[in-house]
């Protein structure tokens, strides 16, 4: 069955190791719950930079299809089991959210690009880009689980 929804990654990840992504970006946050502009904007700028899960899969499966076929081309014909492997991982990855390489990967820490943009958005309120909008956590509602609140409303 084709996984439904954009946190398939999450589902199919250990509650544990989500926690620990969660409790990072939480971090992540109370260091700059007191921080001036100019650091909020560097950190955002550092979180467009960062790569989400899903493309380092892809450039990990990009990457061993091309190695195996040019492995099989110029070296042995065995190595073309590689891109057939690689390819039914992300078949796999596909359909069900979920591939071998995907638990090292978030075990590893990275994030989804929904998780990211969690951060991202929270890092935000804290600079007063949404404060037009009514959008604002003031005070001691400034906490990290308080600002990853107004994101998930």
């Amino acid at each position: 069955m084709i996984a439904p929804n954009v946190r398939r990654v999450e589902q199919q990840t250990e509650p544990a190791i989500n926690e620990q992504i969660r409790q990072q970006t939480r971090e992540n946050i109370a260091q700059l719950s007191n921080a001036d502009l100019q650091d909020l904007s560097y950190r955002l700028a550092e979180l467009d930079q960062e790569w989400d899960v899903e493309r380092v899969l892809e450039m990990n499966f990009a990457s061993l299809v091309l190695g195996g076929f040019v492995l099989g081309t110029v070296a042995n014909r065995r190595w073309l089991l590689l891109p057939a492997i690689a390819a039914g991982f992300m078949l796999e990855h596909v359909v069900e959210g979920w591939c071998p390489p995907l638990a090292l990967l978030r075990r590893l820490g990275f994030r989804t690009a929904a998780e990211i943009n969690r951060e991202r958005m929270a890092l935000k309120i804290l600079r007063g880009d949404f404060s037009r909008l009514g959008v604002k956590v003031e005070g001691q509602k400034a906490s990290p689980d308080a600002l990853l609140g107004a994101v998930d409303k």
